[in-house]
């Protein structure tokens, strides 16, 4: 079976169900891992897939994503094609494992033992994110909820930041805290500088989309003029959880919620 991954997360759950060796290609910002993805063509970034690439390179079935806001056109030229695909619409961690189970069904003629595979790390990843005891139950009002609040920032000038319906605010709480938009149901949108202000949140955790985590920048948050009078700027609480680990809808997310329970335990010292 050939196999062309058109999304980071999509081609990090084929090599943890032990299958990179049918990947014939991957998009360009998959970089993981290196020693798997660093002989493979490269098919082109997010909203500039080069169908015509894919195409060449005769794919049994082609994982794309409807995670990228846009990668519907990418899609739709999928389609056009007469490629086999799947297109994977994550938005909470049940989500991420049945996608675990479904690409691993779709390899499972050419990969042997697959689905113990998948079911193993499905276990693995539940074991670890249902470890964590919460103050309030999923969904509470955010006034009577004393977890400590986070505010993802996919993205810095606008921020933007995940609501109810992202694997990412699923993280945090296993982590133990809350997301400061995890009670509205929307994937993610963006806040002005006064929203944040007025939501106060208790952390800010850099996980920028497309940027190396080395040049992330937590003194831009701390230098903006709005948010001077907020607790988490007096006490520099900026942190960096690279966008590898919190906005990858695969098994790297175990990294990223022990990331956040380091986060959460810095706020209760």
């Amino acid at each position: 079976m050939r196999i062309v991954s058109l999304a980071c997360s999509n081609t990090e759950i084929v090599w943890a169900l032990g299958c990179a060796d049918l990947l014939v290609g991957v998009d360009n910002h998959s970089d993981f891992p290196e020693d798997v993805v660093s002989t493979l063509p490269k098919v082109g970034p997010d909203l500039e897939i080069d169908v015509e690439a894919v195409t060449a390179l005769e794919p049994d079935l082609v994982l794309a994503t409807l995670t990228v806001p846009g990668h519907e056109e990418v899609v739709a030229r999928l389609e056009q094609a007469g490629l086999p695909f799947i297109a994977p619409e994550p938005v909470s961690l049940n989500d991420v494992y049945d996608n675990i189970r479904e690409i691993a069904a779709l390899l499972s003629p050419s990969a042997p033992g697959v689905m113990d595979r998948a079911e193993s790390l499905i276990s693995e990843m539940r074991d670890e994110f249902d470890t964590a005891s919460s103050e309030a139950p999923p969904g509470a009002e955010p006034n009577n909820d004393t977890r400590p609040t986070i505010l993802i920032q996919w993205w810095p000038k606008p921020v933007i930041t995940p609501g109810r319906r992202s694997w990412a605010t699923d993280v945090i709480e296993a982590a133990g805290g809350r997301a400061v938009l995890g009670h509205e149901d929307l994937k993610s949108r963006p806040m002005t500088d006064d929203e944040v202000a007025d939501a106060a949140p208790d952390a800010v955790v850099l996980s920028w989309c497309g940027v190396h985590p080395d040049k992330y920048r937590p003194d831009v948050v701390l230098r903006n003029p709005s948010w001077q009078e907020l607790d988490f700027v007096a006490r520099e609480r900026v942190f960096s959880i690279g966008e590898p680990f919190l906005g990858r809808p695969g098994p790297r997310l175990l990294d990223g919620v022990r990331a956040m329970r380091d986060v959460i335990a810095a706020l209760r010292d």
